[in-house]
């Protein structure tokens, strides 16, 4: 499943959440299609990889555990909150939960 239909799913899964705004054609962040919490993203698809923010601890423990890799910006620096999940997509929804709830404040 691209990184795409993997974004596409995590919007409809999260669409009745409070103040979750879907991508918006035309408008990209990141160089890439957004899901958004009150304005601010949480989750997206970059350069064929599904990308959430995290707090860092988590992201940390994602990434020892093989689950996904660093973020790294358009210059090629590590974004520290944030991280590209490998190709299984079993644990997409549950972690952009937390990404939902961590950037949205909840």
């Amino acid at each position: 499943m691209s990184a795409e239909d993997r974004l596409s799913a995590l919007t409809d899964a999260l669409a009745g959440e409070p103040g979750v705004t879907p991508p918006q054609p035309g408008r990209r962040r990141f160089g890439s299609t957004a899901l958004t919490v009150d304005g601010r993203v949480f989750a997206m698809a970059v350069t064929g990889a599904l990308v959430l923010k995290l707090p860092r601890e988590r992201v940390e423990t994602l990434l020892a555990a093989g689950a996904g890799s660093p973020f790294r910006n358009g210059s090629g620096r590590p974004m520290r909150d944030w991280v590209a999940l490998g190709p299984d997509a079993a644990l997409d929804l549950a972690l952009a939960r937390e990404a939902l709830a961590f950037v949205g404040g909840r």
